[in-house]
């Protein structure tokens, strides 16, 4: 990026009822002025959109999402605030995804004051909590729309107070050009537990898994616990023996950054998919077992974020709206010799959405089946897992 080639881009009239503003620079030359929210702070991300119209609180707290300057595509943005942390399922917050907000910082159109019962602060208020940095009153269709053709791209988030000195977009600049791309880093080591953490569901214990946590998103946690499955979380440097020593069946999470980087999860992904146990993996987790049994993955121009997103079960032709939220894909043709099968595919792009072994006993899905936020239509994905595992049992005791 050449510093003389930015270009500001700013709505007329600008008043903020923050008494904040904010600067947003992308690594392309695009510079945008808006209204700041949040902490006074600058960070660096990857820029991305979703398309989800509602779940902020879910989507600001995914793991997945770290690293990542999330850009709404929806024009209204926290009118219903943000719901307590009390809310909870078996232990596990209802509304969240992780302990705290996860992205780099937070791009919407519109900023509107809050108003639900469930609400116990603003989103203003939330990220001011929390030291990350926010920005509205935006073209966000703009930004979209250029992501959509030219792809994601790495930028720059500044908030600061109204009436003083903005930061410099040559300093913007050079700390952006100096910063590490969002494909460099291992944004799982930053995101996964540092000892083992052990979740266990009200009532009678059907069976007793170990995942693997590479940013699980809470979802997951509450749709395994609420069909009786205890959860033990382990860090994602763990070995393969340890997830399967004493367990019924292993779990491979979500979690974001480049799955290339995380060799030796690969490694442990495919030890335990040949270990005969059944194995569910998800988004990351698909990833990883995919390149561990020897395919290959790509980046996707822009990703897929959204809770709507449709895939299609092959075999069968069933169409699902599902949650999404990744930026890799495995390539179709690189599945040969790995012992995975097509489970899932995007009609909209074609992309692979899920595999399964041969054997059955592992199922993987890109997509979320757990939503979190998002439909419904795809949580039968646990119900097979659970059966799978009980079958298995079932097998072992005779």
């Amino acid at each position: 990026m050449q510093i003389g080639d930015i270009k500001v881009y700013r709505m007329p009239l600008l008043r903020c009822k923050t008494s904040l503003r904010a600067r947003l620079l992308l690594a392309d030359g695009v510079a945008v002025e808006g209204c700041g929210f949040g902490a006074e702070a600058t960070r660096v991300g990857e820029v991305v959109f979703t398309t989800a119209m509602t779940g902020y609180p879910e989507s600001l707290t995914d793991p997945s999402y770290r690293g990542q300057i999330l850009v709404e595509t929806h024009p209204m943005i926290g009118n219903y605030g943000v719901p307590s942390r009390d809310r909870q399922l078996h232990g596990v917050p209802v509304d969240y995804e992780s302990d705290h907000i996860q992205v780099e910082g937070f791009v919407v159109a519109e900023l509107p004051q809050p108003s639900h019962y469930a609400s116990v602060m603003s989103l203003h208020e939330w990220l001011r909590s929390e030291g990350v940095p926010g920005i509205y009153r935006v073209d966000t269709r703009f930004l979209v729309k250029r992501i959509r053709e030219y792809g994601v791209v790495m930028g720059i988030i500044s908030v600061y107070r109204d009436g003083e000195e903005p930061p410099g977009w040559d300093e913007l600049a050079r700390k952006l050009v100096s910063s590490k791309s969002y494909d460099e880093r291992i944004f799982a080591l930053e995101v996964s537990p540092r000892k083992p953490i052990v979740h266990r569901p009200r009532g009678r214990v059907r069976a007793r898994v170990a995942l693997l946590d590479c940013g699980v998103k809470y979802g997951i946690l509450r749709r395994l616990l609420e069909r009786g499955i205890e959860v033990t979380r382990y860090p994602c440097t763990t070995p393969a023996w340890q997830l399967l020593d004493g367990y019924d069946a292993v779990v491979l999470s979500n979690g974001p950054g480049n799955p290339a980087l995380l060799r030796s999860q690969a490694r442990t992904a495919a030890e335990v998919a040949t270990s005969g146990k059944p194995v569910l993996a998800i988004c990351l987790g698909m990833q990883l077992l995919a390149l561990g049994l020897g395919a290959r993955a790509y980046k996707l121009p822009y990703g897929h974020r959204g809770v709507n997103k449709p895939v299609v079960e092959l075999g069968t032709g069933r169409c699902m709206v599902t949650t999404h939220n990744h930026g890799y894909a495995i390539d179709w043709d690189s599945l040969d010799g790995t012992g995975l099968i097509p489970w899932f595919r995007q009609p909209d792009d074609g992309t692979l959405e899920g595999v399964r072994s041969r054997d059955g006993l592992v199922v993987a899905t890109q997509f979320h089946p757990e939503a979190g936020p998002g439909p419904w239509d795809s949580t039968w994905v646990f119900d097979l897992f659970l059966k799978l595992i009980e079958e298995t049992k079932s097998r072992q005791a005779v």
